[in-house]
């Protein structure tokens, strides 16, 4: 296994920089046919949204897309893949940035009653509590 760094992935998929995306293209295809797995950790994930939101100004469907395309390519293996998918369940009906709504599975996985949060955009939300 191998992980990878966000501008590798964000180089993998939008290809803004056509030599750093023929690189990162060609480490996950060489993991792909070693039969080797890439890790997206939960910080790389957050840091994703942020980089397609604010800076490709991708929408939440499309956001929801490209998540839901690592989950099921290999050699994609999401951190909390279970996690992942209860975030993203959660943000297509909620208010809150996936991030959010990882921040706060993580949370419960690990024993939190709730997460609290100045995020007004989550004061609806199971698990959160707005302070």
């Amino acid at each position: 296994m191998i992980a990878l760094d966000t501008n590798v992935l964000v180089r993998f998929l939008i290809r803004d920089n056509l030599g750093q995306a023929a690189r990162a293209r060609a480490l996950v295809e060489n993991c792909k046919t070693r039969g080797d797995v890439c890790l997206v950790s939960n910080p790389v994930l957050c840091e994703l949204e942020w980089v397609l939101e604010s800076l490709y100004r991708a929408s939440r469907a499309d956001i929801e897309a490209t998540v839901r395309t690592l989950q099921a390519t290999p050699p994609f293996a999401l951190e909390d893949a279970d996690l992942v998918d209860r975030a993203l369940q959660m943000y297509r009906k909620g208010k809150g940035d996936l991030s959010d709504y990882l921040l706060g599975q993580i949370g419960v996985a690990r024993g939190a009653r709730t997460t609290y949060t100045f995020d007004r955009d989550l004061r609806n939300a199971e698990g959160f509590t707005l302070l």
